[in-house]
């Protein structure tokens, strides 16, 4: 007799369900998946359909149960919030997987699909696939309340230039667009010699001149005023003023300069002119060509002369030179001040044509600036009219149609 010598095989045997009768592998419960799943559904207490709460003003979500959060459509942050809605219910059942099921983007319904675990009859693991739907209702937070009531604020930031001219708001409206510090602001109101920045925040206003200091040169104070005082508490509530005052210089001006300010400038001339206002003042001497920049030494010091593109003709018949040059009359210069105010009334229009021309010819100030290009005015070629100020194709950005901005309606400016 020859024996087999080889390696046992061992086989799992099957036993029957014993609700339908079908081979299945043993398991606690002696049923199959799909008896099992009509016997015992381990999804129950968990809502199929829950409701979320949307600010359409600002496009946040409220997480309970007063915080208002920033999510973007099928993001981590939005699975999180969503999953601490049923975060109760999950309890019981161990989560195995989550995600997004992709929905229309204006359906106000976010469809999210569980994989949940459990244990069952004696002791046998099953897992179920299901998705749970979020209805999306709007909601106004209580900021966006505030900011349509249009009468609640905590800080307001004043700016101010006490000159004719309105050239450097128009610069600083575009530094303001380009880089959004509006975005926090809750209303901007145009006054006499400049505007008022309102803020439900005293750190938003602080954050607003901050940035008003490091883009145009100008000196700022602080102030507050005690609205409310709750004596059970010991809270104060406060409403902060901050005042800006810009330095009254734009290009094009003629400066008179302190003896002591142009000494410390490389003892240039005190007589200059302005030729950019950028951070800082810069000047040039129209004698010798020396130019310097005042970036605070002497901002509350410096004083124009005249309205910029305000000048006399006059005609020099000195000897052997003839010709026509431009210049100011500078009849009664105040001794104490050494400045001269002038009465001349200049049209909005007019100043913000000359702004629209300083951007054309000056490159460090227009590198500040977003220009788009005009989908209805032809541009023109690069080479044409070589020599004359122009703004290049390359330097111009994509149309863009603002629909409503902050300052009022449709394309509305900062300054009337």
């Amino acid at each position: 007799m020859e024996y087999m010598k080889g390696p046992a095989v061992s086989s799992q045997g099957c036993v029957l369900c014993c609700e339908c009768g079908v081979p299945i592998p043993p398991n606690p419960a002696n049923m199959c998946v799909a008896c099992l799943r009509t016997q015992v559904d381990i999804s129950e207490g968990i809502p199929k359909q829950v409701s979320i709460h949307f600010c359409k003003q600002c496009e946040r979500y409220l997480q309970p149960p007063g915080t208002w959060i920033q999510c973007a459509l099928e993001s981590r942050e939005l699975l999180t919030l969503c999953l601490k809605k049923i975060k109760a219910s999950l309890s019981k059942v161990r989560l195995i997987e989550a995600g997004f099921v992709w929905t229309e983007p204006h359906s106000k319904r976010l469809k999210v699909k569980l994989t949940i675990q459990k244990e069952v009859m004696n002791g046998a693991i099953l897992q179920q696939v299901f998705v749970v739907e979020y209805v999306v209702h709007s909601q106004m937070c209580d900021a966006c309340h505030r900011v349509e009531a249009k009468d609640f604020w905590k800080a307001v930031v004043q700016v101010r230039q006490k000159t004719l001219h309105k050239k450097t708001f128009y610069y600083l409206e575009q530094l303001i667009l380009k880089h959004r510090a509006h975005q926090n602001t809750l209303r901007i109101k145009e006054i006499h010699d400049g505007l008022d920045f309102y803020y439900a925040q005293k750190q938003h206003a602080q954050k607003m001149v901050d940035f008003l200091q490091c883009t145009v040169p100008s000196r700022s104070k602080s102030s507050q005023r005690l609205i409310s005082h709750d004596v059970h508490s010991n809270t104060y509530n406060y409403k902060s003023t901050f005042s800006v005052e810009i330095v009254p210089i734009c290009k094009d001006n003629v400066v008179c300069l302190p003896p002591r300010l142009a000494q410390s400038l490389g003892n240039m001339s005190q007589i200059c002119v302005c030729i950019r206002v950028t951070s800082a003042v810069h000047l040039i001497d129209p004698s010798t060509l020396q130019s310097e920049s005042e970036a605070g030494r002497g901002r509350g010091a410096l004083r124009a002369w005249g309205p910029p593109r305000r000048e006399t003709r006059f005609l020099r018949t000195s000897f052997p030179v003839w010709g026509a040059a431009l210049g100011f009359t500078a009849p009664a210069v105040s001794a104490q001040n050494g400045w001269l105010s002038y009465s001349v009334q200049i049209s909005f229009s007019r100043q913000y044509q000359d702004f629209l021309e300083d951007l054309e010819e000056d490159e460090a100030i227009r590198k500040n600036v977003n220009i788009y290009k005009a989908s209805t005015i032809p541009v023109e070629s690069d080479t044409d009219d070589e020599g004359a100020p122009r703004i290049s194709l390359a330097e111009m950005l994509e149309d863009l149609h603002i629909a409503e901005d902050a300052t009022g309606g449709e394309g509305a400016a900062m300054m009337a």
